[in-house]
């Protein structure tokens, strides 16, 4: 065992070059969430890096701008043949291509997104040049769109004269109140639509230990055996447990009870500037307290650890950790959900990150003692501004209506904080990119080293996950120790987790190696339709022992019931 040193604080921020390396996904959340969403619209040193690599290409501008206005000619004459996408939902309506001005004013626009998407790729910049304009052409793109502008959208125009005017006054009640607090987008769902506990979160359980930081939760077995070995489940630390138990049929702890898992869980507190000094090692005690409280209950001496997005960073330092000290026994298996242990290059995600944004993040979480979670939501709103954006903006605001009921928007805007100093761990950690070295971090005294988790591990990912590249997470596979299966589900961050069987739109993609190219695993793995759920539980159940009889009661002698699932901490705001 390596002889553990202790540092006082997280490693430092890299600077220059070497950050801009390394920014991944987790920097522009926690960076832009402080600073504000704004920021990474204002021109900067890859704007003008691309302008003046634009000044060099004079014919090649030229001629994009020359074929442009042949194209502008032919739109105004009425012989364009430029149609948008029978998939593009903004302009869906049938006055969008049957009103001669409003069909050319969409042909107009889409002639300039030709255009500017054709100068963007014209230009030869350095990967994150190039994902940090192309991210800034295409929201301003989008923003730009005609279907957003009140004064020709046919569908405004149509609800203000079928309820007389009344949607126009809806609509601008909508978008004042929508102003006035945060996150400021358009409401994605209405803030009385669920209620946790009542709507969401209904699998049966019970709270058998409260902490000042977590509440652990057991939920009560549907099974006459259960297997010997428990799961413990780490939720990420930046929103809420019950994306995990979203409602029945849909939900992933119901599924493992109904599959004869004995599940535990984490509630995350939510925090406020009392606990402003909760940084990662306080978190990790946190996950070891449930672990050690999940074998005195279960009368086992291991676990199996499941961490999904930062709880399955937190969750992989834990291991770590365990290892180093000799204790890695206590862990039955590893699992990460849409992780990101390595930031390397994290698509346009990383590309808007750097150093002294990240700083300054930190000094500004540090002077309100944490992180907002509204400031979170805002983020993640303008990752996806067509759907998340835009998409409401015409349904609340121009034709004035309540946008419908959907409950994993509800769980989104149902946001948390995160304690300043956990935050600056966090970044440090990502800018740094330091799970990626041996020593690189420290967990409580103990040089951080993945290749020490001699543990099986299985690693899910999304295919379209805009928040954590799927290439990213398989990189966790080559960053740990034991044997890895990668599971490649499709669809987003979320969609790719609350992803039950039954499903006919869902698949996976497995292969029974993990190469070091990720590249190398997809040509070589084989597409499952369906859910990846039950393919977990075979593999976690090949490592859970025997079974044996679920238990008759939560809890112990050690640890009374103290309350129902969901629990108290899932409610607070």
């Amino acid at each position: 065992m390596k002889a553990a040193r202790t540092y006082p604080d997280p490693p430092a921020i890299p600077l220059g070059d070497e950050a801009g390396e390394y920014a991944g996904a987790l920097d522009l959340m926690l960076t832009d969430a402080a600073l504000g969403t704004h920021r990474r619209f204002l021109p900067g040193a890859s704007t003008a890096r691309f302008v003046g690599a634009l000044a060099r290409r004079p014919r090649r501008v030229a001629s994009r701008v020359s074929g442009l206005a042949v194209e502008y000619a032919r739109i105004a004459a009425g012989s364009s043949s430029i149609a948008p996408s029978t998939r593009d939902r903004r302009f869906a309506d049938p006055a969008w291509t049957q009103n001669p001005l409003l069909r050319r004013s969409v042909q107009a626009y889409l002639a300039t997104t030709t255009l500017v998407e054709g100068l963007v790729q014209d230009v030869p910049l350095e990967w994150q040049d190039r994902e940090r304009i192309s991210f800034l052409a295409s929201n301003l793109l989008q923003a730009v769109s005609p279907s957003n502008n009140p004064l020709i959208s046919p569908v405004a125009w149509k609800a203000m004269i079928d309820s007389g005017g009344v949607s126009t006054v809806r609509g601008l009640r909508n978008l004042l109140g929508d102003l006035a607090r945060a996150p400021r987008v358009p409401t994605m769902v209405p803030p009385d639509a669920y209620e946790v506990g009542s709507d969401l979160a209904l699998t049966p359980g019970s709270v058998v230990l409260r902490t000042p930081m977590f509440e652990l939760i057991q939920y009560q077995p549907q099974t006459e055996t259960v297997y010997s070995t428990p799961l413990v489940i780490v939720p990420p630390t930046i929103n809420k447990f019950y994306i995990m138990d979203i409602a029945p049929q849909r939900s992933l702890i119901e599924y493992f009870v109904s599959q004869g898992v004995q599940v535990f869980l984490m509630s995350w507190r939510n925090p406020d500037a009392r606990h402003s000094k909760w940084g990662l090692d306080t978190y990790a005690r946190a996950v070891l307290k449930a672990l050690d409280t999940t074998h005195t209950i279960t009368e086992t001496d291991s676990a199996h650890l499941l961490g999904a997005c930062s709880g399955g960073i937190l969750s992989a330092l834990v291991a770590a950790h365990l290892a180093d000290g000799g204790r890695q026994d206590q862990l039955a298996s590893l699992t990460l959900m849409v992780t990101l242990l390595d930031q390397t290059r994290a698509g346009a995600t990383g590309a808007l990150a750097d150093d002294n944004a990240a700083k300054a993040a930190i000094a500004a979480s540090r002077a309100r003692g944490y992180l907002d979670g509204k400031q979170l939501a805002e983020l993640f709103a303008w990752l996806r501004p067509s759907d998340l954006v835009w998409n409401y903006w015409v349904n609340n605001y121009l034709q004035g209506r309540t946008p419908p009921a959907f409950d994993i928007l509800y769980w989104n805007a149902d946001t948390t904080r995160m304690p300043s100093k956990l935050h600056r761990d966090f970044l440090s950690l990502a800018m740094a990119n330091a799970l990626t070295r041996p020593g690189g971090a420290t967990l409580l005294g103990t040089e951080i080293d993945l290749g020490q988790v001699q543990l099986d591990s299985y690693v899910v990912a999304g295919s379209a996950d805009h928040i954590c590249p799927w290439r990213n997470c398989y990189a966790s596979t080559q960053l740990l120790g034991g044997k890895s299966r990668f599971i490649l589900s499709t669809n987003g961050h979320i969609a790719s987790l609350v992803n039950p069987p039954g499903n006919k739109k869902s698949s996976y993609q497995v292969a029974e190696d993990t190469p070091a190219s990720a590249d190398d695993w997809a040509a070589a793995a084989s597409t499952t339709a369906g859910s990846w759920w039950p393919d977990y539980i075979r593999w976690l159940g090949e490592r859970s022992g025997e079974k044996v009889p679920a238990p008759e009661s939560p809890g112990g002698r050690q640890f009374q019931v103290l309350g129902d699932a969901p629990g108290s901490y899932v409610l607070d705001h």
